[in-house]
């Protein structure tokens, strides 16, 4: 099983020309906002119309991590809107919110698509458009360091941000005593493809 996705043509186009316009060449986040907004731009994502920002913070991201870029030139596929819950964003985006690990002010962007991402049926990563799951641990590990050191056992990361929510409110739905010792183990901890 693979935890990476094919690549089309037009997306590694798009990603080269988001990278070669980055307001810092060698920032991680801007490596892997490109691989998201590229992915996003060709339909190979489950964000929304601008990637769920509203169209002022979205153009605001582009300004900030790649200057040159004119967000008419990203707006090629039709968006469908998504079936939002209030209540399961609002509660995404404080668990997100107060896991930050506040080096820059793109997480409160970072925050929003991934909360867009959560409400998508695959994999995180695969619903972000990012091309592999390292992308998205590697993204955590930066800018939401408490959650991901608290991963310690690479649980699939939607499902242990759903898991965080349920034990913040003291919702305990596994009956087993522990992850190993749960029948749907490999349902959390399996390589992704």
């Amino acid at each position: 099983m693979s935890s990476t996705a094919p690549i089309s043509d037009s997306v590694t186009a798009c990603h080269c020309r988001l990278i070669g316009a980055a307001a810092h060449q060698d920032d991680a986040m801007e490596s892997i906002l490109a691989r998201i907004i590229a992915s996003w731009a060709y339909g190979h994502s489950v964000l929304p119309q601008w990637m769920g920002l509203g169209e002022l913070e979205f153009r605001r991201l582009l300004h900030h991590h790649f200057p040159t870029i004119q967000p008419q030139n990203l707006l090629g596929f039709d968006h469908s809107p998504m079936c939002e819950n209030d209540e399961e964003m609002d509660d995404l985006r404080n668990l997100l919110i107060n896991n930050r690990a506040q080096r820059s002010h793109s997480e409160h962007w970072l925050v929003e698509i991934l909360i867009y991402g959560c409400l998508g049926n695959d994999h995180l990563w695969q619903d972000l458009g990012l091309w592999s799951r390292a992308d998205l641990s590697k993204l955590m590990a930066d800018h939401f360091t408490p959650l991901y050191e608290l991963n310690s056992k690479n649980m699939k990361w939607k499902k242990f941000l759903y898991k965080r929510l349920c034990e913040t409110e003291g919702i305990y739905t596994c009956r087993a005593p522990s992850c190993e010792a749960c029948a749907d183990y490999s349902v959390c901890f399996a390589p992704e493809d």
